[in-house]
């Protein structure tokens, strides 16, 4: 849509001015007492990031560190100062507060803490006066230049250097910004500089209690995500058949009429499970349906990954 083209070079040339403007020191990052690792992207929804934050936490965990996520809370409910959505030990806040992507990131690391809130040195400062210094992972992070980092991950699809800033296309800066991450994790052809490659890996179907089991032979496939399409794909390639489908917005809270009527049709087509993604998993309500729900789980693999474990770790060690 060539006519939506000077409103993506508005939308590029405020958020690079934004960006000039804290580099020039007119707008003051605030700064943690740990270091702070900025995982974050170009493009609106469905970049992989958020495997990207939980694998990075992992390394950082399996070398003993203690470790905080911080993130904005997208889509939750709450709109205090700062929110702890998991203390190390236990889950203190669901999606509808706390939005879907942190409740996930929290189940899947549990020993590490999970916080939300619009200003993320906030939320960090109220961090560390609970649970003292750690390495932050913030969530989201490219453009939430309020907070300072010590390195700036940027998970980028080599599309997306050909697309353009919103409403014009899907991306919040000019692709040019790309430059100014520490360490690109890449999915797709690159040929522009030094990279790390990225790729989804499927880690097999789950029950609701995070066990594995064996893949379903016709499940009725649920999401509510930016592009269901890849996971359609993965399940497809898993299964005998797929007896249907039902793709709601990304982020969507499903009402228990509504999950109703998913298992109806599910049953009325002989699914044998409800399939369903890790972030939409979080979104469900109570249920009580006679088929099983599924979780499909994906992970990030990172090529070279003992490098960029490097390089995560020489700043990461600088906790105070």
């Amino acid at each position: 849509m060539r006519w939506l083209w000077p409103l993506g070079a508005l939308y590029g040339w405020i958020a690079a001015t934004r960006v000039a403007a804290y580099r020039g020191g007119l707008l003051k990052a605030k700064h943690l007492a740990g270091p702070v690792i900025s995982v974050g992207n170009l493009s609106v929804g469905g970049s992989g990031k958020t495997p990207v934050v939980e694998r990075i936490v992992q390394l950082l965990r399996a070398e003993g560190l203690p470790v905080a996520i911080l993130s904005r809370g997208y889509r939750g409910s709450f709109r205090g100062e700062s929110l702890i959505v998991a203390d190390g030990s236990q889950l203190l806040a669901d999606a509808a507060e706390a939005g879907d992507e942190p409740v996930m990131l929290a189940r899947a690391l549990p020993d590490v803490v999970v916080a939300v809130g619009a200003r993320r040195d906030v939320v960090g400062r109220a961090v560390e006066a609970r649970f003292g210094p750690r390495v932050h992972v913030l969530d989201d992070g490219f453009q939430h230049l309020r907070l300072a980092r010590d390195l700036d991950v940027l998970c980028l699809e080599a599309v997306d250097l050909d697309d353009w800033p919103l409403p014009a296309g899907r991306l919040r800066e000019f692709p040019s910004a790309y430059r100014r991450a520490n360490a690109l994790l890449v999915s797709g052809e690159w040929s522009r500089g030094p990279a790390f490659r990225v790729k989804r890996k499927v880690r097999g179907f789950y029950d609701a209690e995070g066990l594995a089991r064996a893949a379903p032979e016709r499940p009725w496939l649920v999401s509510g995500i930016a592009r269901p399409e890849r996971f359609h794909a993965d399940v497809r390639e898993r299964v005998i058949a797929v007896a249907g489908v039902d793709i709601f917005p990304d982020h969507h809270r499903f009402s228990g009429d509504e999950w109703a009527g998913v298992e109806r049709r599910a049953a009325g087509a002989s699914a044998d499970a409800l399939v369903t993604t890790a972030k939409d998993a979080v979104r469900l309500p109570t249920r009580s349906g006679t088929l099983p729900v599924v979780v499909l789980r994906i992970a990030a693999e990172i090529e070279d990954e003992p490098r960029f474990r490097d390089q995560l770790l020489a700043v990461a060690r600088r906790v105070a």
